[in-house]
């Protein structure tokens, strides 16, 4: 037999046996030359095991596929998310973990102001000295994405030319919906669309999304979870950690856990003099504690109620210095508190006292060990006695 056999010299046939390229390379030739197209077969004998790497962030985040980040409202999702693929772009190993580095599309479909003054938290925090240029892209305009993720491919094709980004995130999945997330019809639609996304950039398209009613799963249909390749919960601890938890991985380990706490950094001013604040996300090595408060034990009108304290705390909070109260914690004043419950629908302001719900949601609480509160100021609480030897539960971290 010819020493030159074409299936002997190609790469592509290596390791067959010389009956099976012989085989392989005669099929090839035989068959139309249209099998370029993107509905094509392949046959047996040429399926090869791809070596390519399997993760955008090891363990935590598939190189290409749909993920959804989930949790409740001002759980850190958004922060811990945008913290994770700034390490991508930059090519920074992530809590020890290997990342597949490239350029990040970052789509802000709301609090885009909020999304800057994050950037540049990161970049005052994490980005002193460094003198290369990011490839980390924003888009900050709210869109359709069923109806307008052909006109994001081709911005994203015409601002990074002959790069690919290694991922496009969607945040949030609620902003970028014109249909209702219970419709399995517009449900899968938006799913088709984040597959063209990723079928156009051979990317991860991390979503983020919001929980249901009851906190114990992410809204909406579940043709959204059922297409997803990987699937992460975030909350908030009873310290106010930020926790990370991988729930569903189709072709990895789950159970993956990161720990964070957000630290408050104080960006720039407004034209008023008023100090402009975000947050960045910092390691937190200690493990979510054994016997904590479980707040799903609760009913649900005070899981939202904790919710609305978090948001009353990252909008309006202060960190109090007083000897009164634990040092350094952030607190809420009542009245901003009190504004969120009402913009949230939790207390109606149309009772007939809605200062006693308010009251009977924040002793609940206190009695959970939950929360505390000093001089119609209030703060999350781990549950144990203020070093002063007062009753009131104080803040871990």
């Amino acid at each position: 037999m010819n020493e030159l056999a074409p299936w002997r010299t190609d790469p592509k046939y290596g390791g067959m046996s010389e009956f099976a390229a012989e085989r392989s390379w005669r099929a090839a030739q035989s068959r139309p030359k249209a099998v370029t197209a993107r509905v094509h077969l392949v046959p047996f004998e040429e399926i090869q095991l791809s070596t390519h790497r399997r993760d955008l962030v090891k363990g935590l985040i598939p190189r290409v596929g749909l993920s959804v980040i989930w949790g409740k409202p001002k759980c850190g999702k958004s922060f811990w998310l945008f913290d994770c693929l700034m390490h991508v772009a930059l090519g920074w190993e992530y809590r020890g973990r290997r990342v597949h580095q490239g350029p990040v599309v970052y789509c802000a479909f709301e609090g885009q102001s909020g999304l800057q003054a994050r950037v540049e938290a990161f970049r005052l925090a994490r980005l002193d000295g460094h003198a290369e240029p990011v490839p980390f892209y924003l888009m900050p305009v709210t869109l359709s994405l069923v109806k307008d993720h052909k006109e994001l491919i081709k911005a994203i094709r015409a601002e990074l030319g002959d790069d690919r980004p290694v991922a496009v995130a969607l945040d949030t999945l609620n902003r970028s919906l014109a249909g209702s997330e219970s419709s399995d019809e517009d449900m899968s639609a938006y799913v088709q669309a984040t597959d063209a996304i990723r079928e156009a950039f051979e990317c991860a398209v991390p979503v983020v999304h919001h929980c249901g009613i009851d906190g114990s799963r992410p809204r909406g249909h579940t043709s959204l979870t059922g297409a997803a390749d990987a699937q992460i919960e975030v909350k908030r601890d009873a310290a106010n950690r930020v926790i990370v938890e991988v729930e569903l991985a189709k072709d990895g380990p789950q159970g993956g856990q990161i720990v964070s706490n957000l630290e408050v950094v104080t960006v720039g001013r407004d034209e008023d003099g008023e100090e402009i604040t975000s947050c960045v996300v910092n390691p937190c090595d200690d493990a979510p504690a054994a016997g904590e408060p479980k707040t799903r034990a609760l009913k649900p009108e005070h899981r939202l109620a904790l919710d609305a304290l978090d948001a009353a705390i990252l909008d309006h909070g202060q960190r109090m210095v007083s000897v009164e109260m634990p040092s350094g914690v952030m607190v809420a004043h009542a009245d901003d508190w009190r504004a969120e419950l009402y913009r949230r629908g939790i207390i109606d302001k149309d009772h007939s006292n809605p200062s006693q719900q308010f009251k009977r949601l924040w002793q609940r609480l206190a009695a959970a060990q939950l929360v505390a509160q000093r001089d119609g100021q209030f703060w999350r609480a781990n549950g144990t006695n203020h070093p002063n030897g007062s009753k009131d539960p104080v803040r871990l971290g």
